[in-house]
């Protein structure tokens, strides 16, 4: 996916769950080259509880592609229904939720924003990413111990 290195310069992740073993996932992974993450659902957990059952293709029982575009805390912004090619997100539309999701979760989104400037020179940097609360880096030096850098 050409579009992940932008994504992960932008603070946010993506995940591929597809419905196979471990081994076969991970090859998978492999064989295209992805640097995210991929989980196992050999089980089927999810299409069962999201009952996204490709019920058209039976015996062999396919789930409907999906893409979730979700916020901070899983919360879903939007969902892609890929049963139809045209269906799934392109890589524009994407681009557009990440920022649209950015922009709603980000209070340092626009730096021109009323407040923000006077925030950031009275040393307020709680609305600042990723420089609000302590980071391990700030931590002092006990309380540091197995972090890397």
């Amino acid at each position: 996916m050409a579009l992940y290195p932008k994504i992960a310069v932008a603070y946010t992740q993506i995940v591929t769950i597809l419905p196979d073993e471990l081994g076969d996932v991970q090859d998978f992974r492999e064989g295209v080259g992805a640097q995210w993450t991929f989980l196992s659902d050999a089980d089927h957990a999810i299409p069962r509880d999201l009952d996204i059952w490709e019920y058209t293709t039976l015996p062999h029982q396919p789930t409907v592609p999906h893409t979730f575009v979700l916020e901070p805390g899983l919360k879903v912004y939007k969902v892609y229904n890929g049963y139809w090619f045209w269906g799934r997100p392109s890589t524009e539309e994407l681009w557009q939720d990440l920022r649209a999701v950015s922009r709603k979760v980000r209070p340092d989104w626009d730096l021109g924003a009323p407040g923000l400037r006077e925030d950031w020179d009275a040393g307020d940097k709680r609305r600042f990413y990723p420089y609000e609360g302590e980071r391990w880096w700030q931590a002092a030096p006990d309380d540091a111990q197995g972090h890397e850098g």
